[in-house]
């Protein structure tokens, strides 16, 4: 093999290793001084992690360059690509335009920020989650089982996001129960509201004149009268989503189990079923 084309071969693969190195060393670096400075500054990571995600597109792309530059078949390949740009650039403007589609929308999510890094979302296709990382690309959400979505920043852009922490984190939790006909409605609503103020994570939102005017710290309203059920709704506020839904889970158990106790009845669906005997013709 000839001496140049070794040279070339070395070339290239020294560009990668360094490209690479270089790359990883940023990547890691910016890494550490996120999670270290964010929280101290009271800033949004969220600059921080989409410049991160972008320099490994910025490197490479300088490594190519570089590349392209000290061969000279490569740099009379691009002298010859750039005479024919025109067709070039239709070609690649054809093949790139969702790639570029999302580069723009992760750039107008950066600037927007509909959303951040850290923010509880739900999007329109029913996945819900905090998102972890904006990319170039794409956003990555880690949904409540701990796998990872991954929505182009396009969609992202495009979609109808509902954003339980873009300016206040707290919920209004609704908790539907039905009790039957017959119990005793005063009962079941002393009972859940004495079950949801009990828990840690709620959280009293009564002003002073509401406490001294002895509002409920948690309000129940009857919502439905069902075919076999009163449906009640309990109003509850927590700091955050995540402990919205651990609040729901543990209350459900503890007002089932309370009901056990006091007598309240949880019914289900009734249904009556007619047999009509068909009578037989007399031949």
């Amino acid at each position: 093999m000839d001496q140049k084309y070794l040279e070339y071969i070395l070339l290239i693969v020294v560009t990668l290793v360094i490209v690479l190195t270089i790359s990883y060393v940023l990547r890691k670096a910016l890494d550490y001084f996120i999670k270290r400075n964010s929280t101290q500054l009271h800033t949004d990571p969220t600059n921080f992690i989409f410049l991160k995600n972008s320099i490994s597109f910025i490197i490479y792309s300088i490594g190519l360059f570089w590349i392209f530059h000290k061969i000279p078949y490569f740099n009379s390949l691009g002298t010859a690509l750039f005479a024919s740009a025109g067709v070039l650039a239709a070609v690649i403007g054809f093949a790139s335009q969702k790639a570029v589609a999302n580069i723009i929308g992760g750039l107008f999510i950066l600037i927007f920020k509909p959303f951040r890094v850290g923010d509880a979302i739900e999007i329109s296709n029913g996945h819900k989650g905090v998102v972890e990382e904006i990319t170039l690309r794409h956003t990555i959400i880690k949904d409540y089982e701990f796998r990872r979505v991954v929505v182009p920043n396009s969609i992202m852009s495009d979609d109808t996001i509902i954003n339980s922490s873009i300016t206040d984190k707290r919920i209004r939790k609704f908790i539907d129960i039905g009790i039957s006909y017959d119990s005793d409605i005063e009962l079941a609503e002393e009972i859940i509201r004495q079950e949801i103020s009990n828990h840690p994570h709620f959280i009293d939102v009564r002003s002073k004149t509401d406490q001294k005017n002895n509002i409920a710290q948690v309000p129940i309203k009857v919502v439905s009268l069902g075919d076999s059920s009163v449906v009640l709704r309990a109003f509850v506020w927590t700091s955050d989503f995540d402990t919205s839904q651990e609040l729901t889970w543990d209350v459900l158990r503890s007002i089932k189990l309370a009901f056990d106790k006091k007598g309240v009845d949880i019914p289900f669906p009734h249904r009556t079923v007619i047999l009509k005997e068909k009578k037989s013709e007399n031949k």
